[in-house]
This record gives C-alpha cells, sequence and structure tokens, in this order.
C-alpha cells in the first residue's frame, strides 16, 4: 500500500471536488439510511389504521430518496472525473518523464513495457482514485450511520447480525496479499505480452520473408496463454473472495430471520421495526461486498503504482548542467574537439571498450570525414556529439566547453544530427522535415539539398502527404533524404551526417553531398560514410579500426601514404568492378 502514497500530488489539485464528492457522500447515506426509518413508522401505521400517518412516510421516504439520488449521482460525477483527470496529469507526468530519460533507460526498457505501464497500469490506478476511494468512503460512512439505527431497535439482533460479518476483515487480509502478487505477475505478462507484440508487428515483413508466421503466432499464443492463466488464478481468488462475502451476508439474514422473528412474536420489536432492520441489514451488506470489491481495486492499484513508480525513480543519465555555460550566440559554426576519449557502453566488462584515446579537433566551419570498416566505433564517436552518452575518460568539447558543462537545449540547438536509422511520424511530410521550425520557406530550400523534390510527384499530396507508421510509405533512400532536410531546417552550427546516405545510390549520394557542401558552406559538418569517395572533398578525414585513431590527414595524403585508408578505398572499388561486371553479364 505504501506504493500508493505517491498518488498523493496528484489528488492535491482536485481536493475541493474531492472533498465536495465525499461530502455528497455522507449527505446521500444519510437520507438513504433515513428511509428505512419512514418505512418502519408507515408498516406500524398501517397496522394501527392510521392512514394520514402512511401517506406522511410514503411522502418523507420519496423525499428522502430524491435527495439521497441527487447527491449519489453529483458523488459519482465528481469523484470519477476527478479520478479521470488525476489520470490525465499522472500520464502527462508519466510521459514528460520518458520524454527526459537517457538512452540507457530504453535499453533496459523495451517499447511494450513502457506502452503496457502507461495504459493499463494507469487504468488500475485511476480506479484506485475514483471507485475504489468512493466505494471505501461510502462503506465506512453507510455504516457509521447504520449502526446506531440498528442498536437503537435492537441491541441483540445488531450483535448476532454482525458477528458473522466480522469475518470480513479477516478474509480481505488473507486474500489480499495473494490477490496482489498475482496483480503483479498479470501486469508483468501484460508488459511482455505488449513488447513481443509491439516488436513483431513492427517487423512484419522480416517474419514473412522468412516465413516465421507460424512459429511467431505459437510465440505469441504461448504469452497469451500464461497472461490467461495468471488472470485466471487471480479470477480463482476473486471467485472466492465474493461468496465468501455474500456467504457472511447471507448467515446474517438468516440470524436475524430467526431471532427476530421470535422477538416480533414476543412483542419486543414491532413489525416496522424488524422490517427495517432488515432493510438496514441489506443496505449494509451490499456495501460490504463492494468494500471487498474496492478492496480488490487497491491491490491491483497499489501493483500497478509500484510498476509506475519504477519509471518514475529512474533518472536520466544525460542531463544538463547544475550551472550550465553558454555558448557565444549568433555563431555561424562551432568547434569540435575530443581529449583523449575512452567510452564502453553501461555493462561492458574491462575489455569492452568501443573508443580508445580518441583526440581530435576540427575547426570552425571545415569538415570531417570519418570512415572505417563495420564495427570500427563510428557510429558511437558522432553519437557522442550528440550527447547521447557521455565518454568514461576524457571529454568532447564544443568552442572549447565541456559538453557536460551545456544544458541540453543549448548543445541541441548547436548540433543537427542525422542518425544512421531514420525515425519518421505519422505526420505529414512537411511536419516531419520542419518538425518545430518555422515554414519560413526553408522547406523548399533544404528539400532541394537533400534531393528530396524529385520524390515529390510520386507522393499523392506532396508535402501534405500523410506518412505511414515510421514512414512505411516512403522508400529507405527517400526516409534518409527527409531525415537530411529536417536536420538542415534546424539550421545548426555543426551538422553530423552518420552513414545516412546508405539507401540511395551512388549518383544520388553524389548529388547530396554537393548540395551539402554549398548549404554547410561556413559550417563544422562531421560526415560517416562508408563510401570512402564520397567523401573524399573533406578537410579531414579520420581512419577508425577497432575503436582507435589508425590514420588521419588530409584524403590525398592518406592515399599517398598507402596505409589503411588506401586499403579500404582500393577494396571498395574493387568490389563497385565486380558489381558492375556482374550487372554487365
Amino acid at each position: 500500500m505504501r506504493e500508493l502514497r505517491s498518488l498523493l500530488p496528484y489528488l492535491k489539485p482536485y481536493q475541493a471536488g474531492f472533498l465536495a464528492g465525499l461530502a455528497l457522500v455522507v449527505v446521500s447515506n444519510f437520507f438513504a439510511t433515513l428511509g428505512p426509518r419512514f418505512l418502519q413508522q408507515g408498516i406500524d401505521a398501517l397496522r394501527l389504521d392510521r392512514f394520514d400517518s402512511v401517506q406522511t412516510a410514503v411522502m418523507f421516504l420519496l423525499l428522502a430518496a430524491m435527495v439521497s439520488g441527487v447527491a449519489r449521482y453529483g458523488m459519482r460525477e465528481l469523484l470519477n472525473s476527478g479520478s479521470r483527470r488525476v489520470e490525465t496529469d499522472l500520464r502527462d507526468g508519466l510521459y514528460n518523464h520518458l520524454q527526459r530519460m537517457s538512452a540507457e533507460f530504453y535499453d533496459r526498457y523495451p517499447t511494450g513495457d513502457v506502452m503496457a505501464r502507461t495504459t493499463n497500469d494507469l487504468l488500475a490506478v485511476r480506479m484506485v482514485a475514483g471507485p475504489a476511494l468512493m466505494y471505501v468512503v461510502d462503506t465506512t460512512v453507510r455504516g457509521l450511520l447504520i449502526a446506531p439505527a440498528m442498536l437503537a431497535i435492537s441491541p441483540l439482533l445488531t450483535l448476532l447480525a454482525l458477528v458473522p460479518l466480522l469475518g470480513l476483515p479477516v478474509a480481505m487480509v488473507a486474500l489480499g496479499r495473494i490477490i496482489h502478487n498475482r496483480s503483479q505477475e498479470i501486469q508483468a505478462q501484460f508488459s511482455e505480452l505488449t513488447s513481443h507484440a509491439h516488436e513483431h508487428i513492427s517487423g512484419v515483413r522480416v517474419i514473412r520473408a522468412y516465413r516465421q508466421e507460424r512459429a511467431e503466432t505459437a510465440h505469441f499464443q504461448a504469452l497469451n496463454d500464461t497472461y490467461l492463466l495468471r488472470n485466471l488464478g487471480l479470477a480463482r481468488v476473486q471467485g472466492a473472495f465474493f461468496p465468501l462475502l455474500s456467504l457472511l451476508g447471507g448467515l446474517s439474514a438468516l440470524v436475524i430471520l430467526y431471532t427476530g422473528a421470535q422477538l416480533v412474536m414476543r412483542g419486543s420489536v414491532t413489525v416496522g421495526e424488524f422490517v427495517a432492520f432488515g432493510v438496514y441489514l441489506a443496505m449494509l451488506v451490499w456495501p460490504m461486498i463492494a468494500l471487498g470489491w474496492a478492496f480488490n481495486l487497491v491491490q491491483r492499484g497499489a501493483a500497478s503504482m509500484g510498476r509506475i513508480n519504477q519509471i518514475f525513480a529512474e533518472r536520466p543519465v544525460i542531463t544538463s548542467a547544475a550551472a550550465p555555460v553558454s555558448l557565444p550566440p549568433g555563431t555561424r559554426s562551432r568547434a569540435v574537439e575530443f581529449q583523449g576519449v575512452w567510452f564502453r557502453y553501461p555493462g561492458a566488462g574491462e575489455r569492452g571498450w568501443v573508443l580508445q584515446d580518441i583526440s581530435f579537433k576540427v575547426e570552425p566551419g571545415s569538415s570531417l570525414a570519418i570512415v572505417g570498416p563495420t564495427g570500427a566505433g563510428k557510429s558511437t564517436l558522432v553519437d557522442l556529439i550528440a550527447r547521447t552518452h557521455d565518454p568514461d575518460l576524457g571529454a568532447v568539447l564544443i568552442d572549447g566547453v565541456d559538453l557536460r558543462q551545456l544544458s541540453l537545449p543549448d548543445l541541441r540547438r548547436a548540433v543537427g544530427f542525422v542518425p544512421q536509422e531514420t525515425f519518421l511520424f505519422g505526420e505529414t511530410l512537411r511536419r516531419n522535415i520542419l518538425l518545430g521550425a518555422p515554414d519560413d520557406g526553408r522547406l523548399e530550400r533544404v528539400a532541394e539539398v537533400a534531393q528530396l523534390t524529385e520524390a515529390l510527384p510520386a507522393l499523392p499530396s506532396g508535402y501534405e502527404t500523410m506518412l505511414g507508421e515510421r514512414g512505411i510509405n516512403l522508400s529507405g533512400g527517400q526516409k534518409q533524404r527527409t531525415a537530411i532536410a529536417r536536420a538542415l531546417a534546424q539550421d545548426p552550427p555543426i551538422f553530423v551526417l552518420d552513414d545516412a546516405l546508405s539507401a540511395v545510390d551512388a549518383h544520388t549520394e553524389a548529388r547530396i553531398l554537393t548540395g551539402l557542401r554549398n548549404a554547410l558552406a561556413g559550417r563544422t559538418s562531421i560526415i560517416v560514410s562508408h563510401r570512402l569517395a564520397a567523401v573524399r572533398d573533406a578537410d579531414w578525414t579520420l581512419v577508425l579500426d577497432s575503436g582507435r585513431i589508425v590514420e588521419q590527414g588530409t584524403p590525398a595524403d592518406l592515399l599517398a601514404a598507402g596505409g589503411r585508408y588506401w586499403e579500404l578505398l582500393r577494396r571498395q572499388q574493387m568490389e563497385e568492378e565486380l558489381e558492375e561486371a556482374e550487372e554487365r553479364a
């Protein structure tokens, strides 16, 4: 139950509405408990042939029922709508928290798991803030109002009626922990099921290509069956819980019927009082059953809030400096420098260094090419410029300022980054390119540089074409060109291109790079490419291998040296010649 304490700050903004709703709970129950009293007066007056008293009792009974009903409507409206607002604020807070998480967080939490916590778990928490709270207070207030009324009729009957109901707290404590544990297992399984579905639906084309539909369906069915079994296990506990409550309520009714009849025959209790007492008991038994349902909701909500609290307890590894240093404003280009940088991914061992002793400097307005074989560490190196990760040793600097001393907004304004894996949103092409940048005519300019304009005639609505999930209705090359245009639209002083032209042909790549040289004139550019011929016009080139700089210099000097750069270029030329020969054949 400790997990639910973190829900209190979200309740506070709506405390007036919740307090008003809880006040209506009291009003509704107060007038509801008056009903049996008027019923008693009417029955006793009927036996005495006092019809005018019967009419008065009926009138007051009707009035009490109307006031109780109106108050109950207001109670539900205020408390349930308040719980919806709490759910909305909690979801907003959770989403905002997720936006600040670093890359390593998403390495540990699958997307489907995060989705489950922001949907299914939040629903369970909302049920605590609304229906569970309402029924707990409703039952408590009703019990406090009904118990004195029952005692006023007959202390003996009250004692005998309440004895079976004393078993309710025992049942709640005994079964509550089981419900809590099984609820946690269900939510965890739902997260796994959601993660699997999200991942494999996204990769459905790969599954089809390798004819794995049947195997994947069987895997999903196994996960789904486990989810079913865990739900059935919880249902069995709940199935025993509610009949137990009904049994205890039934035992109370039997006691009242047997003992109460004797009291009526002895004249200790009137017929009206006996009927009223039975109504009071019925009014008490149903809320007690509802209390069991609310108790289940609280247990499930506590389990879900615990899972949400796990997310809130996470802290981003990459954060703005406490007292950030500002970069000089209005600069069209900036220097980038690596000083003795060593890096390994979290969880890697002592020998898991991806980058080792990387040192170089890119002067403002110059271009740097980074080349090397697959797995050399090229993408990791440029990721450090965007501060996806921080180096374990050494420092990355912009204009002489360590990135860790900058605010994240300043850093992200300074660096335009085109990652190797392009991600597009299910929005229009226009919104995907601008992504917050002003629509001041730059759209056409950056699209022209990225060679995206030639794809427009094939799109049904041009820039207003709605893209499917992850840009599914674009080719790989079109996606990459869209990502390049998006980075250019931000007008950054530092432009980083991480092998983002792998899906375009060599001719288109050459045209894009030519356009980029013109568009980025006077800016700092860092380009990773697996095609060395494409970056032969760079001012400086780094050759990486196994996380180390093995060569660096101008392309002409590296070629003349006949070292690693020359070997890579010669190998690529031979591969291209073989491909051309095969095409001619």
